[in-house]
């Protein structure tokens, strides 16, 4: 059986009857027992999942009603909560945590019929860019096992990629679908800030972070896109999308559409492989009838440090909660104060999130918050205008998801700042709100490199039509595993 195809083409099949989602499932189970040992990107698995794909046959044969994903096998990072499952957000901190409620997302792919085998891994409570600050240990690259797969939702992108489910639902703060997607040869879709429901997700950055697909195929992130958006009354930053079908047209093209070179995207820093491949799609989008011309966003090389600094406030107020009174593990009160008590349950937080609890403290303190935090929102503001101004000029802005190839295992994990500026290329999507996708495009060393394109807020329709175009002139090869 081929685990190989798309979201798209496993449901037609289901339908013409060639596949049963009973076997199809099975067999995605018996490939995490084969190869997850050397991956690590699940850190749990379904056991009734097999189960529930006899159950979607059986409705299948007896004629009723099925949800569209018709048994799909789909991977949901460790922070997405499932009723019932342990939702750990790869720390020690959660280890024993069992979801009370679904997510909206969950909700609705349930719906649909979708079967989640198992929750990935992720760096720890979403704060990392390599999947090496999970607890329970990295994730790695399927394409060289010596390499990190991105982060945070490196799960997610390794079991997309070594055919371990059809596809999975990450969360990206500042690239942590994104990156992983570019690091793994995988489709990572970053949408709109509120188009779809952060209610369920455990919070790291509530005012930037977001829910989104990790695909083979962008027909694919459309796909889920379709189930998955919209307006929801648990959370109300989401926004009303009249129901868009973000199929209908994608394949139209992009002939006279403008797009906008980041000029600070593509300079100091860059890896000459990662700057070619760009080079390259650029123009191939010139010969599908765009226009590229250069654009220079002159905030974007204030925006790592603002994004660090925003998060790291919002993630203080957020893992505030964690003090093994109200959520944590089995701790006895006895023989501490109130202070050296909370202090002590805390060292169960791993190296990274301790820094950013820390910084996240320290940087919005009294004496502090005008010298860091509200410069921060400055820039944040800044860029926002920049970005909007950019797009009364063009339709699309093009870069590098990653200036850099992925890089060995353990190779920056003792240097923060060197890590943090990895999200250079990311960040401003999120600190805008704008949706933004990294596509599978090159290769160099038998390394993944991945394009990202980005649109005004609310055009991610027009945005999933540019990467399909964009990804109908790319092949590669298939992962080596």
């Amino acid at each position: 059986m081929n685990l190989k195809i798309s979201a798209l083409e496993y449901i037609q099949e289901v339908k013409n009857g060639n596949i049963s989602a009973e076997d199809f499932v099975a067999k995605t189970i018996e490939q995490i027992k084969n190869i997850d040992d050397k991956l690590h990107a699940f850190l749990s698995v379904n056991d009734s999942a097999v189960d529930q794909a006899r159950e979607i046959d059986k409705k299948i044969k007896s004629g009723n009603k099925v949800g569209d994903c018709f048994g799909m096998p789909i991977s949901i990072k460790d922070n997405l909560c499932i009723k019932g499952n342990k939702t750990t957000c790869a720390s020690k901190m959660l280890e024993n945590f069992v979801a009370p409620y679904d997510a909206t997302v969950i909700t609705k792919l349930k719906q649909q019929d979708a079967i989640f085998v198992g929750n990935v891994n992720m760096d720890e409570f979403a704060m990392g860019l390599t999947t090496e600050f999970s607890a329970y240990g990295p994730s790695k690259n399927p394409w060289n096992t010596e390499y990190v797969p991105g982060g945070s939702s490196g799960g997610s992108a390794v079991s997309v990629s070594a055919f371990e489910c059809v596809a999975s639902l990450g969360s990206d703060t500042g690239g942590s679908v994104r990156n992983p997607a570019s690091f793994c040869s995988t489709v990572g879709y970053k949408p709109t800030y509120g188009l779809i429901s952060r209610f369920g997700l455990i919070s790291y950055a509530n005012s930037i972070e977001q829910i989104g697909p990790l695909t083979r195929t962008v027909k694919d992130s459309a796909f889920l896109l379709n189930l998955i958006s919209g307006i929801d009354p648990n959370d109300n930053t989401t926004i009303d999308n009249g129901d868009e079908d973000y199929l209908s047209g994608i394949d139209t093209g992009i002939e006279g559409k403008k797009i906008g070179i980041i000029k600070e995207m593509i300079g100091e820093g860059i890896d000459p492989a990662v700057l070619s491949a760009t080079k390259e799609a650029i123009s191939k989008l010139e010969k599908l009838g765009a226009v590229c011309e250069e654009v220079s966003l002159d905030m974007v090389k204030y925006s790592v440090a603002a994004y660090y600094t925003i998060t790291a406030t919002e993630a203080g107020s957020n893992l505030a909660r964690y003090d093994n009174l109200r959520y944590g593990y089995d701790f006895s009160v006895e023989g501490y104060e109130f202070n050296s008590y909370i202090s002590k349950a805390r060292r169960k937080f791993g190296p990274e999130v301790t820094r950013r609890m820390i910084l996240g403290g320290f940087v919005p303190s009294a004496g502090h918050a005008g010298k860091y935090f509200l410069k921060a929102l400055k820039v944040k503001n800044k860029l926002t205008k920049e970005v909007n101004e950019a797009f009364k000029n063009f339709d699309l802005l093009i870069a590098p998801t990653v200036p850099i190839l992925p890089f060995k295992i353990g190779e920056k994990i003792d240097d923060p700042v060197s890590l943090f500026l990895v999200d250079i290329n990311t960040v401003t999507a999120n600190l805008t709100g704008k949706p933004a996708i990294s596509i599978p495009f090159s290769h160099s060393n038998g390394l993944p490199i991945g394009i990202q394109l980005l649109a005004d807020s609310n055009q991610d329709k027009l945005l999933l039509r540019a990467a399909y175009a964009l990804e109908q002139t790319v092949t590669l090869p298939g992962v080596p595993i």
